[in-house]
């Protein structure tokens, strides 16, 4: 055997290990898009990394972001489970076929409308929270600028808060596209985008995240903020000066959802994670992080500060309608021509 020949075969041996290593620790890992707040979303990845041995990187971006992102990466998906943010751009995706059908066991343990959120996607996602839409205000800034208490929806187009709204884009935010559709279903479309546009006055920023808005009203950087309530319960739990108002008219709900991504290199990894995700022990670490969601499993703890559905007048929210992918394209174009580049004066 000559130089050339033992090189190559010892050439070749080394790479078949480092081809079998890759391998092996790509096996040891799962990719998660995770679209609820940075401060869920990090101890959940970590209590499934200390319970399964799995690896799991992490990207935490809003829920229209993430849509948008599984869609541009279609042809070669970089994930391999979206876990979290709200219902309809999981249903969007589901739809056109982004995301893998799945039925794992422990669906007999979710609530009904859990249940209903897999039906209408053909088991292409399934609901792992709920909670309901609102707003928060800054009580002090409130009081320092001699302004009423706002209570209804219609009060938030109101020349006398104008500059003092902010709400996420509905674009970006799956937070603000629940607020879209909530609207267009509890006033009728042309009313809505009447009252959107009138609003629009007041709104000071569009943010890209659903969540930032209660940041901002327990800052004293906006007086009034748009988001599902749980978000602004948890800056009043952490000593903000924020009272939060389920609004007079009536108010539509997210079903914070978890989708498996087609295509994904780490299927069997993220499976696994989708079954966990679904357990008592797994939901449970929401109200640790201080999310005061409503958990799907039966059997997991509400925390006590979780707005309580029941006593909030939700409306009979259409997610198979408004998540569809024409139906979202419509609304979101509409915003966008009609809302965003509405004069302010």
């Amino acid at each position: 055997m000559n130089a050339y020949t033992r090189l190559a075969i010892v050439g070749g041996a080394a790479f078949a290990a480092f081809a079998s290593f890759q391998s092996s620790a790509q096996a040891q890992e799962v990719v998660v898009y995770c679209g609820v707040q940075e401060e869920w979303c990090r101890p959940m990845m970590q209590a499934f990394e200390r319970k399964s041995g799995i690896k799991v990187l992490m990207t935490r971006k809003s829920a229209g972001e993430i849509y948008a992102q599984l869609k541009a990466e279609a042809s070669n998906p970089r994930a391999d489970i979206w876990w979290g943010g709200t219902g309809d751009p999981h249903l969007q995706a589901a739809e056109e076929g982004l995301t893998e059908p799945y039925k794992p066991a422990i669906l007999s343990e979710l609530q009904p409308w859990a249940l209903k959120q897999a039906e209408t996607a053909k088991n292409r996602t399934v609901g792992i929270y709920a909670g309901g839409l609102g707003y928060s205000y800054n009580t002090e800034q409130l009081a320092k600028r001699k302004l009423p208490e706002p209570k209804c929806w219609a009060d938030l187009a109101k020349p006398e808060y104008k500059d003092e709204v902010q709400v996420a884009d509905p674009n970006a935010s799956g937070t603000s596209y629940n607020m879209l559709a909530t609207m267009v279903q509890l006033m009728g479309e042309q009313k809505a985008y009447d009252f959107l546009k009138a609003m629009h006055k007041n709104v000071n920023q569009y943010t890209k995240t659903g969540a930032a808005p209660a940041r901002a009203v327990a800052t004293g950087e906006s007086v009034i903020g748009i988001t599902f309530m749980h978000d602004a319960v948890t800056e009043a739990v952490n000593g903000a000066p924020v009272k939060v108002v389920s609004p007079c008219e009536g108010t539509g709900y997210e079903i914070g959802s978890m989708s498996l991504i087609k295509g994904a290199k780490n299927m069997d990894n993220a499976k696994k994670f989708y079954d966990w995700a679904l357990t008592p022990e797994a939901q449970n670490l929401g109200a640790a992080a201080k999310a005061y969601q409503v958990p799907s499993n039966k059997n997991a703890t509400t925390p006590p500060q979780a707005p309580k559905l029941a006593e909030i007048k939700l409306i009979d929210y259409d997610f198979a309608k408004y998540g569809s992918s024409a139906e979202r394209t419509r609304l979101l174009s509409k915003w966008d021509a009609e809302v965003r580049n509405a004069p302010k004066r």
